[in-house]
């Protein structure tokens, strides 16, 4: 029914302040003003209109996002939106783009490797989108070996320019967003040769296609690499291919903040430190928990509401059925997704932080704390994304039959996340490099230096190495303290095996190979315990609103437990719990999820999200789920005839069994 808000029952289950648990998904009052206004802004602009995708030709489909770029661009100037709502309404549009690139990649790489005279004149240019660009790094043979990639940049003195190459097939750059059929210009990365030596990979600013007709430049082949998984979902996004034929650019287009070329022909590092580099990889990355963060918290939201809604098994004497949701069962693997979205919305917080403290150092030229922040931020990329789209996949099943049709919002949602697993680094790839920073950390234990940032408590390791947990009954689990220290005894106790293990190898690269797996499983340990400290450091912060901090609390013993619970091998391998405590951990578990049930609810109605950017029959906030998939289902193109082409020729002829008979 029309109007009625089917779900109004569980929401008055609520225990808690919802506006004020909104305010603090957001952020603050001013975070949370302006995502409401720009989200119901963009729901209410049928341009932005996006339930049709599915149905789309991929060149309907892409003209349909160049139109909604183009009018978001038009809405941002007539409403003269700041930079950040801009970026909140480009975020709610919900469609992949050429500009995601622009905004997320050209531009950050033109600040962070630019000279000033560089900015100002590419900058001027870019923030009007009079070019628009993307970020050529990735080739056809090489992707996380950044070292290994092919392109080459030779400089010629005779003519000071830099002539642009790709040698070989492999050496194509392929993936770049918005190379395909849009950038006008790209940051093409590629090997710097002067005077017959390799420097190694360097930045240039490369222009692609004509400003008159947009066909490409003399020498340069361009074109989309091909349609990816999913209808609709990522296919919006034209993804390129590029190759250069002896093509040659000025030798100012090398970015030269960090390094550069003279007239001459001599290679010249700069005064500007190589790290300076980290903070813009800090930032990017800083972004993708932000968005893991956002595309869990969607699934969860439509997966908790339809728990809510669907109904199975359970009645007695003509009784209504049982909630999907009141099943153990969907608790035991719901809950601790919904803690998971707001674990990954708090410690996307603190790299927020983490970025502004880098920003500064970095400033000063202060870079004792850099080495801790890249392995922090790459490992909290890696966990949070494959803990995200394994999270969007479990939150399909749990809705059933119904979670696979596109109309559900899952299969899309999961189809656009998942290559956030691979792109901006590998994630085994980036554990592993997590791991080399921890086996160099726990060698320099006995050394005197003091570990930092999220490894301090390493400093702590002959404590830790040998204390035993002190929990005797479940509510001990609740304590701040006893989670902490088990976290941290796993974490450092698994470093340190590791470590042990690799100087059984003379060859220490040697051991490393062979110890790749464990290495990864040590990384991840110490990830997890990042996300746990940062909630539970959360939960020490003033929070207002009637029972916002008891939910929070619940929420974020949730998390632990559950990854306690998981990851229960490693806690009782290394001797840090019993199998007892374990045990207690669990049952502490159970009852925290009842405690959340009855606010299930309403904690997904803290991510404020609109059915538009929800896009989802499953996840209406009024619940009414079965009009409205009859709905869906009549708007198929198979449903615009009762009898479908193709059933004169095929269908009828097998019905009537007017098929010639042979011997075979």
């Amino acid at each position: 029914m029309e109007g009625v808000d089917h779900l109004a029952d569980e929401r008055n289950k609520a225990e808690f302040d919802v506006d004020e648990m909104k305010i603090v998904w957001a952020g603050s009052h001013h975070a949370f003003e302006v995502s409401d206004r720009i989200a119901r802004l963009v729901a209410s602009d049928p341009v932005f209109e996006k339930s049709n995708r599915a149905r789309l030709s991929r060149k309907e489909l892409f003209k349909s996002t160049l139109r909604k770029c183009a009018h978001a661009f038009k809405r941002i100037i007539e409403l003269r939106l700041n930079e950040e709502e801009a970026g909140r309404l480009r975020h709610f549009v919900d469609q992949p783009a050429f500009v995601d690139l622009h905004w997320g990649m050209f531009v950050p790489a033109i600040k962070g490797q630019g000279t000033e005279e560089q900015q100002q004149k590419w900058l001027s240019l870019a923030n009007k989108m009079q070019i628009i660009g993307c970020y050529a790094q990735t080739e056809l043979g090489h992707g996380s070996n950044v070292q290994g990639l092919e392109t080459t940049a030779t400089f010629d003195p005779k003519t000071d320019e830099f002539v642009i190459h790709t040698p070989t097939q492999t050496a194509s750059k392929w993936w770049p967003g918005g190379l395909g059929k849009v950038s006008t210009h790209a940051v093409v990365y590629a090997r710097l040769i002067t005077d017959g030596k390799d420097y190694g990979i360097h930045g240039f600013i490369v222009q692609l296609r004509s400003l008159e007709d947009h066909s490409p430049l003399p020498n340069i082949t361009v074109g989309d690499i091909g349609t990816k998984m999913g209808n609709g979902a990522y296919n919006s996004m034209d993804n390129g291919f590029l190759m250069f034929d002896h093509v040659r650019i000025p030798r100012d287009q090398m970015l030269m903040r960090l390094s550069k070329v003279t007239r001459e022909g001599k290679y010249v590092p700069s005064d500007v430190p190589k790290q300076l580099v980290y903070g813009t990889m800090v930032y990017v990355r800083q972004t993708i928990v932000a968005d893991a963060s956002n595309a869990l918290s969607r699934a969860v939201c439509i997966a908790t509401r339809y728990s809510a809604v669907r109904r199975q098994f359970g009645a007695h004497n003509g009784g209504i059925e049982t909630q999907v949701i009141d099943y153990k069962t969907q608790q035991n693997r719901l809950f601790p997704l919904l803690a998971s979205a707001y674990a990954f919305r708090f410690v996307g917080e603190w790299l927020k932080w983490l970025y502004t403290d880098v920003t500064e150092r970095l400033a000063a030229s202060d870079f004792t704390t850099l080495p801790e922040a890249h392995a922090c931020t790459a490992g909290l990329k890696s966990l949070t994304t494959t803990a995200t789209a394994d999270g969007i996949e479990e939150c399909r099943k749990l809705c059933g039959g119904h979670g696979y049709l596109w109309c559900s919002g899952l299969p899309e949602l999961f189809a656009v996340y998942v290559p956030a697993c691979t792109y901006e680094g590998d994630n085994v790839v980036l554990q592993l490099q997590v791991a080399r920073f921890l086996m160099k950390t726990v060698a320099q234990l006995g050394s005197g230096k003091v570990p930092v940032g999220t490894t301090a408590y390493m400093g702590r390791a002959a404590h830790l190495l040998q204390c035993r947990s002190g929990v005797q009954k479940a509510e001990d689990w609740l304590k701040p303290g006893a989670v902490l220290e088990a976290f941290e005894a796993r974490a450092l106790r698994m470093a340190v095996t590791c470590a042990k293990n690799l100087s059984k190898f003379e060859n220490q690269e040697q051991g490393f190979q062979e110890l790749l797996a464990d290495l990864v499983e040590a990384a991840i340990a110490h990830c997890q315990l990042i996300v746990v400290s940062k909630f539970i450091a959360k939960l020490e912060q003033d929070i207002e609103g009637k029972g916002v901090k008891k939910q929070l609390n619940n929420l974020c013993y949730i998390y632990a437990l559950y990854l306690l619970h998981k990851h229960l091998g490693d806690f009782l391998s290394t001797n840090t719990i019993t199998p007892k405590q374990g045990s207690l951990a669990n049952d502490q578990l159970r009852s925290l999820y009842s405690q959340v049930r009855p606010n299930a609810v309403a904690l997904v109605d803290a991510f404020n999200y609109t059915d538009h950017y929800l896009n989802s029959v499953l996840g209406r906030y009024d619940g009414n789920v079965y009009p409205k998939l009859f709905e869906e289902a009549w708007k198929d193109p198979l449903n615009d005839s009762v009898v479908p082409d193709g059933y004169h020729e095929y269908i009828r002829p097998l019905l009537k069994q007017q098929l010639r008979t042979a011997r075979l």
